[in-house]
């Protein structure tokens, strides 16, 4: 497009102002504020500034960043399509307002994973210390222009900016989501799509439920027959959702993730919840016998052979190969509900696999029962319920100098009913409407995890009843920004009627998305 043709375009674009069309619009642009994002951010700093994206702006990018590029090629792909504008990426010339992707030179408490966005009629400046920082400030960004901004088709619109500062970084280092494939695979495009929604909301680790009784969903080539068969068609809760995840399925998934800033934690769950495994290779089991599949949803009944050597060799081998293939720092063990284990067993076991996975370059994760183990402090224990003979663990594990990530069912469980009349979901745990899930605090929820001990918050989803992306999207959404608000926003932003108003606005947004969400009573959705 020639300079003399853009130029024409931004004169057209601005006189859409005065067109029938647009005047309705523009109030609803005019109301916009710096403080009308999920997750509510720590300062905001307003001023009678407005920035007018136009199509003859670009994207400049810190100068020899390849993250900070490939933030820039990310946020032109998500402005195009609903502006029609070419919004080139570093340009060698460009002419008027941008906007500008820099590393460094901002505010001192942004940290690594934080930004600074400045928004001036002159330009758009977000600022931050790495990568992550600057993709964090665009999903800001992102929401500053407006629901519409999430259309497939260019908008007769202006597209504006409320001018102002605002300064964030996260409340928690680790800002997690959990799917279960174990239960129903869910595809490789299926996983991608809730790797685009949770990163919106800056997410910054999803935990993959790879095993359990009813499916084993990655291919390990010491044991070649776990997915295909512990995997394969007829696996999963009623014999549904049959699939799983080759190596180089697996690759691509891992990249996919880390182009939006998401560390992938990959959970083989031991001791227990392992028919899967035993129905395949009957030496797993202490009689040498496969044990029958299972497709129902009952839990604690399956345990590994703790006093036979082939119980290691096989454990070993899964974790070298997950290992090899997981750039991330952490792989999760599982370690619950393995009510066929006695505690001194559990414990031997325990022993003997952690320090495998240190072998292998990464720290453990589990839930966390495997706290009773008394695992090294550098083991992260998943609290996933409470008030129960756990707890005890959890806290001199937390005393010792380790850390927790809270995942309490009754306020995060994801795969919980909104209320009695969801279809989807379990209800073992409670009821978990948009207030539930909200309105608690992680650093003084539970007396025996201190903040100080908290890594962070995750927001599990389990499959058993999810058998398409529109049942993910159902249980998830709007209750994954919750937890994400809750992981991300500093404390003293804490509030429900502001998030509730937040949230209302942010329906169109959703919708615009093809988010197939639950529209709960408690929101005044607009």
């Amino acid at each position: 497009m020639s300079l003399t043709t853009l130029l024409g375009a931004a004169v057209l674009a601005a006189s859409v102002a005065a067109a029938p069309g647009a005047a309705a619009d523009q109030p609803a642009a005019e109301a916009r504020k710096l403080t009308d994002v999920i997750p509510a951010p720590v300062e905001t700093k307003p001023n009678n500034s407005k920035f007018w994206l136009t199509p003859i702006s670009s994207i400049k990018t810190e100068r020899g960043s390849k993250e900070a590029k490939q933030v820039g090629e990310y946020l032109a792909g998500v402005l195009r399509p609903a502006t029609g504008y070419p919004l080139p990426v570093n340009p060698r010339h460009s002419f008027g307002p941008g906007i500008s992707l820099q590393l460094g030179k901002a505010d001192p408490r942004i940290g690594e994973d934080g930004y600074q966005l400045d928004v001036a009629g002159g330009g758009v400046t977000v600022r931050a210390n790495t990568g992550a920082g600057l993709f964090a400030g665009v999903q800001t960004l992102r929401q500053l222009f407006g629901a519409q901004i999430e259309a497939k088709r260019p908008q007769p619109k202006l597209w504006t900016l409320p001018g102002g500062r605002i300064v964030d970084y996260p409340r928690f280092e680790h800002r997690g989501a959990m799917l279960d494939i174990a239960r129903h695979f869910h595809t490789l495009p299926e996983i991608k799509r809730y790797i685009d929604q949770i990163a919106q909301y800056k997410i910054n680790y999803l935990h993959l439920h790879l095993t359990d009784d009813q499916g084993w969903r990655i291919q390990i080539d010491s044991w070649p027959r776990l997915a295909p068969e512990g995997g394969g068609e007829g696996t999963g809760v009623d014999g549904v959702g049959g699939g799983f995840l080759t190596k180089a399925d697996y690759k691509e998934l891992i990249s996919y993730a880390a182009s939006r800033f998401i560390t992938v934690v990959p959970e083989v769950d031991l001791p227990g919840h392992t028919n899967a495994a035993q129905s395949v290779y009957g030496e797993l089991n202490c009689d040498g016998k496969p044990v029958p599949p299972r497709t129902d949803m009952e839990v604690g009944y399956s345990s590994l052979c703790i006093d036979s050597e082939v119980t290691y060799k096989f454990v070993e081998d899964v974790i070298r190969e997950l290992a090899e293939m997981t750039p991330g720092p952490y792989l999760h063990i599982g370690g619950d509900e393995a009510h066929s284990t006695p505690d001194a067993d559990y414990k031997k076991f325990m022993d003997r696999v952690i320090p495998m996975v240190t072998k292998y370059g990464k720290k453990a994760q589990g839930w966390h029962e495997i706290a009773k183990a008394a695992p090294p402090t550098d083991t992260v224990a998943q609290y996933w319920f409470t008030a129960n003979d756990t707890d005890a663990a959890v806290s001199e594990h937390v005393k010792r100098g380790g850390k927790v990530l809270l995942s309490p069912a009754p306020k995060v469980y994801l795969d919980m009913k909104y209320d009695e009349n969801t279809k989807l979901g379990l209800k073992w745990a409670g009821y978990i409407e948009v207030k539930t899930a909200y309105d608690w605090n992680p650093g003084t929820q539970f007396p025996v995890v201190p903040e100080s001990a908290i890594l962070g918050v995750e927001a599990p989803l389990w499959s058993e009843t999810l058998r398409t992306m529109d049942d993910i999207e159902f249980m998830a959404f709007p209750r994954l920004p919750a937890v994400a608000e809750l992981a991300w926003s500093a404390a003293a932003s804490h509030d429900w009627e502001s998030f509730r108003t937040r949230l209302g606005a942010h329906g169109p947004r959703l919708a615009l998305q093809g988010i197939d969400f639950y529209r709960s009573p408690q929101i005044d959705w607009k």
